[in-house]
């Protein structure tokens, strides 16, 4: 039996261990905050750094020789007054409808295909990798030659087919869709390696089990693949949407957001005031609304993402 005695002695010593514990765990995060210091200055210095120096000058009429003034809400109001504000975001969801349309299910179909390969999987993995490498300058510049109106490759093999040549970059209705299918090309690649990571995780007794109850090929897709798939797919599909709300690349280099402004990007347009017209305040509005619009979808893919780890 413990007598009063031991049992005085015994309990002063419990905040002594937790204390103990509390101090190792301490010391453990302060070394690998440490660690992680340099990343996090560098994070600070070149990413929260420019947005929080956006965010000040867009409140302010800001010239090269480094005069400002003051405008306050001044330029959110020209902003939003100005005719590229809904020409700008309406081509950014227009650019997402045809990347959701032409784009999101082709990198899965490209998996599948390759998963169900018996031989040379590694060789089609490379083939379909390829146009990830490729410099997006290096790429434009072979897209220009396909889609040459005179000599381009694609008008070329409608003619042979007994088709009629396009002007594919000079056509309001065909610019967009044309510039997503280079998009496409180049990026489907790595989508398509993600995916197939995916697929490789799942058993093979499932397939061997569906094959067994008589499961065609559709079946197994539908009932086995694509519910294993579709956490991933919900993830890359809000990162589509991101990156394709900020493309600028492709009609910079291609249509310089022509023709008229049925390219023009709201990249596009703060690339256009900030470095051209050097309206340097009104542009950092542009992109303050842009972070905002990012930041929306990222709470999105970070809900998302959460509610499929807790599932």
């Amino acid at each position: 039996m413990t007598s009063p005695t031991q049992i005085t002695n015994f309990v002063p010593s419990q905040p002594q261990v937790i204390k103990a514990g509390w101090n190792i765990q301490w010391s453990r995060q302060i070394a690998a905050y440490l660690f992680l210091l340099p990343a996090i200055l560098l994070f600070a210095v070149f990413a929260w750094h420019p947005i929080l120096n956006a965010v000040v000058m867009s409140f302010q009429n800001v010239s090269l020789t480094g005069e400002t003034a003051w405008v306050g809400l001044e330029n959110y109001q020209l902003m939003l007054k100005d005719p590229a504000f809904s020409i700008a975001w309406r081509n950014s969801l227009e650019f997402a409808l045809w990347s959701i349309g032409l784009g999101f299910l082709f990198p899965v179909g490209i998996a599948l295909l390759i998963r169900e390969m018996r031989l040379a999987q590694g060789f089609f993995r490379i083939v379909y990798f390829l146009p990830t490498v490729v410099p997006a300058a290096i790429a434009v510049i072979v897209w220009r030659f396909i889609y040459d109106p005179d000599a381009g490759f694609l008008n070329e093999f409608l003619q042979m087919w007994g088709g009629i040549r396009q002007l594919w970059l000079q056509d309001a209705g065909l610019v967009k869709p044309s510039i997503v299918v280079m998009m496409t090309w180049g990026a489907f690649g790595t989508t398509a390696l993600i995916y197939l990571s995916t697929l490789q995780e799942i058993p093979t007794e499932l397939y061997e089990a569906a094959e067994l109850d008589g499961a065609n090929p559709w079946h197994r897709i539908r009932f086995v693949t694509l519910p294993h798939l579709l956490p991933i797919m919900s993830v890359l599909f809000i990162i589509q949407v991101i990156a394709v709300v900020q493309v600028f690349t492709e009609p910079f280099l291609m249509t310089s957001g022509g023709p008229g402004r049925e390219t023009l990007t709201p990249a596009l347009h703060i690339y256009n005031r900030a470095f051209i017209r050097i309206d340097l305040g009104y542009a950092a509005a542009w992109s303050v609304s842009l972070i905002v619009v990012l930041l929306v979808f990222s709470i999105i893919y970070r809900m998302i993402n959460a509610k499929f780890d807790t599932d």
